[in-house]
C-alpha cells in the first residue's frame, strides 16, 4: 500500500477550534472524497476503508479498525456524471428541503457552526449575536429531552452457540487485565480481585474500617464511648478551619452538593456549644464534618504523604464511627447521605476502590429509601424551595458517582430509576436557596452527561457487549453525545490552554470544573468510538481524537494544579485508561502492512504516541510515593517498545 495515500483527516469533535494540543486540520466531507463503494452503511457519516487483517473481519471475528479520515483514495474516485435521459436534457436538481440547524450568523458568513446553546463558539469568538431559527431550537430541545428520559436496562440477547471466551468488544479495554486469559472485565471483577489489584487500586484492606489495620486508630473506638468519644478527637478549631477551607477549595468545585453558607452557620454554632450540648448534636453532622476534614487533609501540601495518609484515614475512621452512632444502616438523612457520598470518594482517593464500591452500594440503597430519586414536588410538596433544591443536588451527586464509577470499573449501575429532572434544578429567589450560577450550570451539564452515559454505556460495558450494534446506532449515539456537549455552558466549551492557564490565576474553581467535565465527556466519547462489533469497526480517528482531548485535560490539570492531580484517583485512573486505549490502537495499527511507517509519519499517530510518553513521565513523577504509579509506568512502557 502506498504510504502517500495516508492523509490526516478532520480533527473536529465538536467545533472547539482550540484545545489542549489539538490539530487544526479540516474534516469537511466532499463528494470527491467518498465513493459509493466506500460507504459501510446508511448510518455512516463519511466513507470508511477497513484495512485487511485488523481485528479479523471474517466470521467469528470483530469488525476491526475503521481508518475513517486517515486513509483516502481521492485519486481513484471518478466524479459521477449527471443523470441523463435519452429524450432530453438532464433533470434540474430539486432544492433541498431540510431545515438549517446552524445559527443565522454562521449561515450568513458561510462558516462552520457547532450549534452550541445559547451561543455557538464562532459567535463567541466573533462577539456577534447568535440567533437560531425556531425549527432549529425545537429540534435541539427535542433531542435533549429524549436524552434525559428515564433509564431502563435490558439484558443482551445471547446468540445461539456462543459459548466460551469472547473477545472484549472495546479496544479501550484490551490488555487492561493483569492476565491474558481473562478477556472479560465486569463479569469477573470480583473473582480476580480487579478492584483491589494494581494498577487499579491497593490490594490491602482500608484502615478506615479496622480490618488489616496498620495504625492503632483502627481499633481506637470502644463500645461504650459513643458519640462523645468521636467528638473528643476533633482537632482544634483553627486546624479544622484550615482543613475545611481546603475542602471547599479543592473538593467542593468538583462535587458541589453542600450549601456552604448553611453548613458554616451550623459549624460555627457547634463550636459555641458546651460539651454536654455538643454530645447531643446530630451524629450525621459530626460524620459530615469528619469526612470533610479527611478529604481536606488529602489535599494539604505542608506534610509528607505518609503523614497525610494517616491523618486523613483517622478522620475518615471517626466519620465512619459517627455514622454508626447515627445508625446509618437503618436511618437516613440529607447529611448522612452527603457524608456517605464523600466517604466513597475518600476511599477511592485513598486507593481503596473496592471498599468505595461496596460502601457506595449501601449509600444508593439509603438514597432510594429516602426517596431522593423521586421528584421533590411529589414526595415532599410542603418542603421549602431550599430543601427541594438540596434533595435534587444530593441525588445528582449519588447518580453522578454511581454512573462514572461503574464506567471506570465496568460494573453495572445502580442509580437507574428516577423521575428527578435536570431542568428542575433552578435557582430560587430566596437568599438561602440561591447558589453560584456557574455551579448550577456545572451540575446540570454533569447530570445530563451522566443520564446519557448511564443509558448507553454503563450496562453494555458491565456485560461485555458492544456499545453500538450497528453503524447507524453508532452515528446516532455520537450525535447524541455532541448534542449534550453543545448544551454545556459557554464557559465550559470556549477555552484553550492559554485562556485556562490565565484563568487559573483568578478563578481556579471554574478551571477545576472545566477540566473535570471535559475529561468526563471525552472519555465516554472515546469509549463509543472504540466500541466494535462484527458489523461496526473501531473508529480510529474518533477514538484517538477523543482520547487526546480527555487525557489532555489531565495533563493540563497536572500542569496547573499538580498537588490536586496527584490526589484525584478518578482523574488519574481515567487518564491511565485513556493511555491504555491509545496504546491498544497503536498496537493494532502497527500489525498492518506498512503500519510502523504509518505510525512514524501520520501526525495523528505521532501525537498519540506523545500522549503515552507524557503520561509515563507524569506517572514517573508520582512513582516515589505510589506503587500504583510504578506499575502503571511498566504497563504503558510496553506500548513504546
Amino acid at each position: 500500500m502506498d504510504l502517500s495515500l495516508f492523509q490526516q483527516g478532520g480533527n473536529g469533535q465538536h467545533g472547539r477550534s482550540v484545545a489542549v494540543g489539538r490539530g487544526n486540520a479540516s474534516s469537511a466531507l466532499t463528494p470527491s472524497s467518498v465513493s459509493n463503494a466506500s460507504i459501510a452503511s446508511p448510518g455512516s457519516v463519511s466513507g470508511s476503508l477497513r484495512l485487511p487483517g485488523i481485528g479479523g473481519g471474517g466470521p467469528g471475528g470483530l469488525g476491526g479498525l475503521d481508518y475513517r479520515g486517515i486513509v483516502s483514495h481521492d485519486h481513484d474516485v471518478e466524479s459521477p456524471l449527471p443523470e441523463t435521459h435519452a429524450s432530453g436534457p438532464p433533470k434540474k436538481k430539486q432544492k433541498r428541503n431540510k431545515p438549517t440547524l446552524s445559527c443565522h450568523e454562521c449561515v450568513e458568513r458561510k462558516t462552520k457552526c457547532d450549534r452550541g446553546r445559547p451561543h455557538c463558539l464562532a459567535c463567541i469568538k466573533r462577539q456577534t449575536e447568535c440567533i437560531y431559527a425556531h425549527v432549529a431550537n425545537v429540534i435541539e430541545e427535542t433531542s435533549r429531552s429524549a436524552a434525559n428520559g428515564r433509564r431502563m436496562t435490558k439484558p443482551p440477547k445471547k446468540k445461539p452457540g456462543s459459548f466460551g471466551k469472547l473477545p472484549v468488544p472495546n479496544i479501550a479495554d484490551r490488555n487492561a487485565n493483569s492476565t491474558d486469559d481473562t478477556p472479560s472485565r465486569g463479569a469477573i471483577a470480583l473473582s480476580i480481585g480487579l478492584l483491589s489489584n494494581v494498577p487499579y487500586s491497593v490490594a490491602t484492606a482500608s484502615n478506615v474500617f479496622g480490618i488489616g489495620s496498620e495504625h492503632p486508630f483502627a481499633n481506637y473506638w470502644t463500645c461504650e464511648g459513643g458519640l462523645p468519644e468521636v467528638i473528643s478527637v476533633l482537632p482544634e478549631k483553627l486546624q479544622a478551619d484550615i482543613l475545611l477551607s481546603r475542602y471547599f477549595e479543592c473538593v467542593d468545585p468538583v462535587y458541589p452538593m453542600i450549601h456552604r453558607q448553611t453548613f458554616y452557620a451550623d459549624y460555627e454554632h457547634f463550636w459555641q456549644m458546651s460539651i454536654p450540648e455538643k454530645n447531643q448534636v446530630d451524629a450525621a453532622f459530626i460524620a459530615q464534618i469528619f469526612v470533610m476534614l479527611a478529604l481536606g487533609t488529602q489535599f494539604v501540601t505542608s506534610t509528607t504523604a505518609q503523614e497525610r495518609k494517616q491523618t486523613a484515614e483517622f478522620y475518615a475512621s471517626a466519620s465512619n464511627q459517627a455514622l454508626r452512632m447515627f445508625s446509618y444502616l437503618s436511618t437516613a438523612s440529607i447529611r448522612s447521605i452527603q457524608a456517605m457520598v464523600l466517604m466513597t470518594y475518600f476511599l477511592i482517593n485513598d486507593n481503596h476502590a473496592s471498599d468505595g464500591w461496596a460502601f457506595a452500594g449501601i449509600l444508593i440503597r439509603q438514597a432510594y429509601a429516602m426517596g431522593l430519586h423521586r421528584d421533590p414536588n411529589i414526595v415532599t410538596p410542603d418542603a421549602s424551595p431550599f430543601e427541594k433544591q438540596q434533595r435534587r443536588k444530593v441525588w445528582q451527586a449519588v447518580l453522578l458517582q454511581d454512573t462514572f464509577l461503574t464506567v471506570l470499573l465496568s460494573l453495572p449501575p445502580s442509580a437507574t430509576h428516577t423521575d428527578v429532572s435536570v431542568d428542575d434544578l433552578l435557582d430560587h429567589g430566596s437568599s438561602i436557596a440561591s447558589s453560584d450560577p456557574t455551579d448550577n450550570a456545572y451540575i446540570r451539564g454533569s447530570w445530563t452527561l451522566a443520564n446519557l452515559v448511564q443509558e448507553t454505556i454503563c450496562s453494555p460495558r458491565s456485560l461485555d457487549v458492544p456499545i453500538c450494534a450497528t453503524a447507524r446506532h453508532k452515528s446516532k449515539l455520537i450525535a447524541d453525545f455532541r448534542a449534550v456537549y453543545r448544551s454545556f455552558p459557554d464557559v465550559f466549551r470556549s477555552w484553550d490552554t492559554e485562556s485556562l492557564t490565565a484563568l487559573a490565576g483568578t478563578n481556579k474553581r471554574v478551571v477545576r470544573q472545566t477540566l473535570f467535565l471535559t475529561s468526563n465527556y471525552f472519555h465516554n466519547l472515546m469509549l463509543v468510538h472504540a466500541s466494535e462489533s462484527p458489523d461496526v469497526p473501531v473508529n480510529v480517528r474518533g477514538t484517538l481524537e477523543a482520547a487526546h482531548d480527555a487525557i489532555g485535560a489531565f495533563f493540563l490539570l497536572f500542569n496547573l494544579l499538580e498537588s490536586e492531580a496527584r490526589v484525584w484517583w478518578v482523574f488519574n485512573h481515567r487518564a491511565f485508561l485513556e493511555a491504555l486505549c491509545i496504546g491498544n490502537v497503536l498496537r493494532e495499527a502497527s500489525k498492518e502492512s506498512l503500519g510502523k511507517e504509518l505510525l512514524a509519519k501520520d501526525p495523528l499517530f505521532v501525537r498519540a504516541k506523545a500522549d503515552i510518553t507524557r503520561m509515563i513521565q507524569i506517572m514517573q513523577q508520582m512513582a516515589e510515593d505510589s506503587e500504583v504509579a510504578r506499575t502503571r509506568v511498566q504497563v504503558l512502557s510496553q506500548f513504546l517498545l
